[in-house]
């Protein structure tokens, strides 16, 4: 059966975003009297996959401490770190072709940032669902997010495609029933890409077959 609909992750999949999102965290750790550590590997894949109360609450586990960071993300204006992304090569090209025939959404761990991005970057045209952790009781890994974009093109998982970068999205496609398309990751799904055009030739096959 043709796919009907192609789900994005953002952070590693639209946007290289890990300099944006150092900075983010790093006001806020700094103006905790904490250190951002660069070159630790846990770290640096919890503040690029986790939703951000997720992020904090590894961060600052204790109450007080938790809910001050929480002041502090909530006055940063992520639009000052939006010159920090770098869109993927050959996305808005991909988007293009696609559109005329598949639905497309983001599946994202991002909050209030993502409608921004997308104004800034000019994809809000693209795209008919985006589902962020602001609008889910549940965020990745949980599939809650993956069946409401499902729900919203009133469409079956198996109809639907999510390409994503970490072992959070592919968790979360695998509980949702959604094949996974890894991107410029080695994990396991449908299949794995390093550029978006190469999700036109999947897509023709599944068309064809």
């Amino acid at each position: 059966m043709a796919f009907k609909a192609v789900i994005y992750d953002c952070d590693g999949v639209i946007f290289d975003s890990i300099e944006a999102n150092f900075a983010f965290y790093r006001q806020i750790m700094t103006a905790m009297g904490r250190q951002l550590d660069r070159q630790d590997e846990q770290t640096m894949r919890v503040l690029h996959t986790y939703a951000n109360r997720d992020v904090l609450t590894f961060f600052f586990p204790q109450g007080e401490e938790r809910q001050r960071a929480f002041q502090l993300a909530a006055a940063i204006d992520y639009r000052e770190l939006l010159p920090l992304m770098r869109m993927e090569p050959g996305f808005v090209e991909t988007l293009e072709a696609l559109q005329p025939r598949f639905q497309l959404a983001v599946c994202t761990n991002r909050a209030v940032s993502m409608e921004a991005l997308l104004q800034e970057f000019d994809l809000a045209r693209f795209f008919g669902c985006v589902m962020t952790s602001s609008k889910v009781t549940n965020p990745k890994p949980h599939p809650e997010p993956l069946h409401r974009i499902l729900d919203h093109y009133q469409i079956a998982p198996h109809e639907a495609l999510f390409v994503g970068d970490s072992d959070l999205d592919r968790q979360a496609a695998e509980a949702a029933g959604v094949p996974f398309v890894a991107y410029k990751a080695d994990l396991p799904g449908f299949a794995r890409i390093d550029h978006h055009a190469e999700l036109l030739p999947l897509l023709r096959r599944r068309e064809t077959s």
